[in-house]
Parts: C-alpha cells; sequence; structure tokens
C-alpha cells in the first residue's frame, strides 16, 4: 500500500481542530446568549435591499455652494487625521523612550508607561470623542484631541516594541564610551528605528482617515459631520455621493502609505 505523507503534522492538525471547534462553540453560546438569529439577516434582507435601491441609488449632487462645502470638509477631515498624528507621534516618541526597557534610563517604570498607553489604547476614538463633546463643544478640536489621545496610546506601545528590536550590544557599546542617554538615542535608536517609526506613523494615518470620519460624525467636524447632517435630513441619495467620496478619500490615502511604508524597507 502506499503510504501518505500528511501535508500538516498531526499534533499541529490537531491544534486547528481544536482552535476552530472551540471557535464554533463560542459562536453558537453568544449567539444563543444574545438571542440573535442569524437566518434573520436572510430573511430581512429584502428591506435592506429595497432600502438602498429606493433611498440611495443613485448617487446625486447638491447645489454648487453644497459640494465645495463638502469638498472643504473631506481636505478639514485629511488636515485633522494628518495633524493629530503627527502631533501624536511625537509625543508618543519622547513616552516610548521610557516605555522600551531596553532603552529606558528608568528600567522599573517601562511596565507602567506601557500599562498607562494600554489603558488609553483600550478606549476608542470614538469613545474620546463623547466624552470631551460636553467639555469642548462640537468642532475640530474634539476630533483633533480624540484622535490624538488613540494614536498617541498606539504609537507609544508600537514605538517601544520597535525599540525592543534594538541589538543589545550597540546600547551597551555606546554606553560602555560613556556616552549620554540623548547621544545613545541619536547614534543607536534613531538609525535603528526610524524605518520602523515611520511605518507605524504612516500606519496610524491610514488607521485616522477612517476614524476622523466617524469622529466627526458625533461632533468632531470634518466630512462625517456633514455626512451625519444630510442622513439626518433624510437626503440619502446626497449622503450616498457623500460615502463614494469618503471611499476614494481613504482608497487614495491607503494606496500612498503603502507605497511609502513599501519603499522605506527597499
Amino acid at each position: 500500500m502506499k503510504k501518505h505523507i500528511p501535508l500538516i503534522a498531526q499534533a499541529e492538525k490537531r491544534v486547528y481542530e481544536g482552535f476552530f471547534g472551540i471557535i464554533a462553540v463560542l459562536f453558537v453560546l453568544c449567539t444563543f446568549y444574545t438571542e440573535f438569529d442569524p437566518m434573520e439577516l436572510f430573511r430581512k434582507s429584502e428591506n435592506f435591499w429595497l432600502f438602498l435601491s429606493e433611498d440611495f441609488f443613485p448617487p446625486a449632487l447638491p447645489k454648487m455652494e453644497k459640494i465645495l462645502n463638502i469638498l472643504e470638509s473631506v481636505f478639514v477631515t485629511v488636515a485633522m487625521a494628518i495633524s493629530a498624528t503627527t502631533a501624536a507621534a511625537i509625543l508618543a516618541f519622547f513616552v516610548a523612550l521610557f516605555a522600551s526597557e531596553k532603552v529606558s534610563p528608568f528600567p522599573k517604570l517601562a511596565k507602567t508607561v506601557r500599562g498607562f498607553a494600554t489603558f488609553l489604547r483600550n478606549i476608542p476614538a470614538l469613545v474620546w470623542a463623547f466624552i470631551l463633546f460636553s467639555s469642548l463643544g462640537i468642532g475640530t478640536g474634539v476630533g483633533f484631541v480624540a484622535l490624538c489621545i488613540t494614536s498617541f496610546a498606539f504609537m507609544v506601545r508600537a514605538f517601544a516594541e520597535t525599540m525592543e528590536d534594538i541589538s543589545s550590544d550597540c546600547l551597551e557599546s555606546l554606553q560602555a564610551v560613556g556616552s549620554t542617554f540623548p547621544q545613545r538615542i541619536m547614534h543607536g535608536v534613531l538609525p535603528s528605528c526610524l524605518s520602523g517609526f515611520l511605518s507605524w506613523f504612516l500606519y496610524c494615518m491610514e488607521v485616522n482617515i477612517r476614524a476622523s470620519t466617524i469622529v466627526g460624525m458625533v461632533g468632531g467636524g470634518g466630512v462625517g459631520m456633514v455626512l451625519f447632517s444630510y442622513i439626518k435630513g433624510f437626503q440619502y441619495h446626497i449622503a450616498f455621493s457623500i460615502i463614494l467620496l469618503i471611499a476614494v478619500m481613504v482608497i487614495l490615502v491607503d494606496l500612498i502609505t503603502g507605497h511609502l511604508r513599501r519603499r522605506l524597507f527597499q
């Protein structure tokens, strides 16, 4: 008899089977607990497609002065995401120096700094926007601060993990010749981690372009607020045009940042 050579080791196969089995069991339990009927989506899908075909299609354009207002709001959204990401990246770099045990002059405080960043990161930008809305009011200030907080927390962890990959010999040799902490950063950390920092910065920029639209819908300004105003006014045809414009904006940003990230690692 011919013996078949398995493509996956039996032990590894059992791990995968157990993992998918656990996922299936959790899905059934969660569906039962939340009283969610997956078949309900199929039974009511006709209403969904009817709503799209009659209320959203075809997309329509408002008057010329409204079009200029929409385009301006798109630029505001992009500017808000870029400015928030840039400010957060600068702050995150300096804080991340103390979040990396390998780089920090106070290694025992590194876990505390990371824990603080993790706490901030686990609160979504949408929640921060709701919190800030009551104190700052409606406007791009709310969106900027909300995006800045979440981006700061994310990049502190990302930058710290990047610095953990630095060769210990490099930092130890700099310390052995009597270099100061700023000198170790300039001659040891930045040359080794700059491409990684920029890559995380560009990725965060992509995320914030999408998040800025959602934050804008709850009072953060930009195109999100304009979109929400048309939805509240039941002008779904115009709202659909704005959604398509947002999709184009996000795709363009993804293409540009993706190209830049590939260039960084060539």
